[in-house]
């Protein structure tokens, strides 16, 4: 390892330098003294006065360089202080620069923390910034753009499968001016911060004082023995408030919703919910779906305008989040999504009021409530890619469940379809239902939660990324890992999509960085989710085979578990994009299917023509059948019934257009009917013919084995009486 330590002395308290009597201080705006920490005594041009304690002109250098920034907020930790957005981008590509690089993909606009390489490390897309040559003149900036006061700086090593680099230790230093740095001192000598031992778990290190500064710059001093100084990084800082600009102030995003912008474990989880519940009693439910494996309960709240029961002619639509307890967004989007209906159905709002009395909605916050608690441990930054990601038995929920393509398109292959195998409500293996198969108890609990509640659209919202894909997520074409495996209502899907990614803030937007690896613009921010990688037992091909529902996995940010301070900007990003996804449940058709007494149906089925997957009726005959606008052939048919097909026309409007069904029952129905009115039980026919064949096959048998000589003779008698004889033939 090349190393070369610095002075370790315990960090002095803070000094305050007394100001040249040569400067007037005002108490207005700005002036052109500075101010200084410890024994570095530079210049620094252009602070608020109001923030300055004292100051002294630095003599020996004229500079107007910079030291560190004494404020009247001192008090406050430094650990106030956010991450400045490496990870969620909010620190361009342009701000971002270093001494030299390997090559492009190895460039300082991949020096972000947590950044992915993905399984192909190449040219464009790799998993940090490493030196173009392994020397102690290394370096990697930030260019903040404005004054900021830097409290800290978090680390890792280089995302790869194959190789092992990461920086052991290094120095900070911060400048006004690009030119003039400043080495953040620990007592009389440079100090050395410990970095990384391994490549992928971050390592915080705090400054000893907060220093104020445009730009920030690490100077990697040893990396590991047979590596490269390759680093990922973020950097806690605090801008300092500069009404004067007006870039900063026109891009700062701000929310008028008075909601609970904070990170909540599982007991503040549980008592938010029970607040929104006391505030909207007549239009909440708080119920739970199972117990994680760890036995902490699965809630979920229910909003409706009758909660607790199931509307004829109301579709359900449910939000999952948290199968990846690391991926935190989503919860907390969540529980902002709950509060802000509550208090907008309060207020009148005449959209979510129509939201909510004509949609029963299931908000199911924390899938895997063990793996948050673990990164909520952790915390936003010193989590990782992957800490609390799996359930506490170390299974992914969001592939855990049963795989039903493989069963639908072997079937397929054989032309089983769909005298063995149905398009749809296919059934899940005996081997999956064992108690010894490996499937968590939380995929069990939303499995029963899905076939009991006839859910009819509903989106799993992840992180990590910014894009929202649709299923299939498995390619059918074995020994793949990528391919476009469309369903049979693709274009119902790719709207679906569509219709949550073009009303985000950032999905669609052209000049948007990709998170990681994949450009998704292409495609308006969708992808097919076996086309960017495959996924066998997925969440939503189960949820599109086995029940009605029709199920998207919407990634709702790079960054998988932002700082406390992104989340209102981060709920005003997806605020609309979340209302508008749940209207969609409202779009194609949507019907009773009555018997002629006017009794429901329930199962039965609902067939599109040109379109090979079905849907079924709910339990009181009630059916929601998703199409994009069109007209359509539709044909409904149940067990005992003549099936019936009628002409059904989508608009674009908003609202699902009705079409309702009234099967009779077949002449074999109504006879079994009329039998079990009376007591006797209704003779099956083909039962009947296979008898008659059985009774004809055993006469035939009895003739070849000598039975026929004693037929035929009395046949033979029969025929003589009526002038015929038996042949001569049958006799010998």
């Amino acid at each position: 390892m090349a190393d070369r330590e610095g002075s370790q002395t315990k960090p002095h308290s803070l000094k305050i330098v007394s100001s040249d009597k040569g400067k007037k201080k005002s108490l207005l705006g700005f002036r052109e003294d500075c101010v200084c920490v410890q024994a570095e005594r530079v210049c620094l041009s252009g602070l608020p006065t109001k923030d300055v304690i004292s100051c002294a002109v630095d003599r020996s250098s004229g500079s107007s360089g910079l030291c560190g920034h004494i404020i009247s907020r001192m008090a406050l930790s430094f650990l106030g202080c956010p991450p400045l957005g490496l990870e969620t981008l909010k620190i361009t590509d342009f701000q971002l620069h270093a001494s030299t690089s390997k090559r492009y993909g190895l460039g300082a606009h991949r020096g972000r923390l947590n950044i992915q390489a993905g399984i192909n490390e190449n040219d464009f897309y790799d998993g940090a910034w490493c030196a173009g040559r392994n020397d102690l003149h290394q370096w990697i900036e930030v260019d903040a753009r404005r004054l900021t006061k830097f409290t800290g700086v978090i680390t890792q090593g280089r995302n790869s499968l194959w190789l092992s680099d990461w920086v052991t230790s290094y120095k900070v230093m911060v400048s006004n001016d690009s030119h003039t740095w400043v080495t953040v001192k620990n007592g009389s000598g440079d100090m050395i911060f410990e970095g990384n031992s391994e490549k992928e778990i971050p390592v915080l290190n705090e400054l000893p004082v907060p220093m104020v500064a445009r730009y920030i710059r690490i100077n990697p001093q040893s990396w590991f023995d047979n590596g490269s100084i390759c680093m990922r990084m973020e950097i806690l800082g605090c801008p300092l408030p500069d009404p004067n600009n007006y870039y900063h102030r026109r891009n700062e995003m701000t929310t008028t919703d008075d909601l609970d912008f904070k990170h909540h474990n599982y007991k503040e989880m549980r008592q938010l919910m029970k607040v929104v519940n006391e505030m909207c009693p007549n239009i909440t439910r708080i119920y739970n779906i199972g117990k994680s494996h760890q036995g902490l309960k699965l809630y979920a709240v229910e909003i409706s305008d009758h909660p607790g029961e199931h509307e004829v002619g109301e579709p359900e639509f449910h939000y999952i989040a948290g199968a990846h307890g690391n991926e935190v967004l989503g919860r907390e989007l969540m529980l902002l999504l709950m509060q802000f209906l509550c208090q907008e159905y309060l207020a009148g709002n005449a959209r979510i009021v129509r939201l909510v009395e004509e949609t029963r909605i299931h908000i199911l916050p924390s899938l895997n409530p063990d793996g948050y608690e673990k990164a909520y441990e952790g915390g936003s930054e010193l989590g990782g890619w992957s800490l609390g990601r799996w359930t506490h038995d170390g299974i992914d929920i969001n592939n855990n469940f049963p795989d039903l393509n493989t069963l639908l398109w072997e079937a397929e292959d054989r032309q089983n379809i769909p005298r063995k195998v149905p398009n749809h409500y296919i059934a899940i293996p005996e081997w999956f239902l064992s108690e010894n198969a490996t499937v968590a108890v939380e995929t069990r609990a939303v499995i029963a939660w899905m076939e009991k509640i006839p859910f009819v659209l509903g989106g799993n919202l992840q992180g990590g990324e910014l894009v929202v894909a649709y299923p299939y997520d498995m390619v059918r074409s074995m020994w793949k890992t990528q391919e476009h495996s469309p369903t049979p209502d693709d274009h119902v899907f790719r709207w679906l999509a569509y219709s949550y990614a073009s009303t985000h803030r950032l999905m669609t937007d052209a000049r948007r960085r990709v998170c990681h690896t994949e450009d998704f613009q292409k495609e308006d921010g969708t992808v097919n989710g076996a086309s960017w990688h495959t996924v066998a037992g997925s969440l939503n091909d189960f949820s599109y085979l086995h029940t009605n529902c029709f199920e998207l996995s919407i990634y709702v940010g790079c960054d998988k578990y932002p700082h406390e301070s992104e989340l209102p900007e981060e709920w005003e990003n997806n605020r609309e994009s979340l209302i508008v996804f749940m209207e969609q449940v409202h779009r194609g058709i949507k019907g009773m299917v009555r018997d002629s007494h006017g009794k429901g149906i329930p199962n039965a089925v609902i067939s599109v023509e040109g379109v090979n997957h079905d849907i079924r009726t709910a339990s009181d005959g009630d059916y929601w059948r998703l199409l994009n606008p069109g007209e359509y052939v539709v044909t409904a048919k149940a067990e005992g019934f003549t099936s019936s097909t009628k002409n059904c026309m989508v608009g674009y409007d908003m609202g699902a257009t009705h079409c309702d069904f009234t099967l009779s029952k077949t002449n074999l129905a109504r006879i079994r009917e009329i039998m079990e009115k009376f007591g006797k039980q209704p003779i099956s026919l083909p039962a009947r013919r296979l008898k008659l064949r059985g009774r004809k096959r055993r006469h035939n048998s009895a003739w070849e084995i000598g039975g026929g000589e004693r037929a035929c003779r009395l046949r033979a008698s029969w025929l003589h009486r009526r002038g015929s004889q038996c042949s001569p033939l049958l006799l010998a």
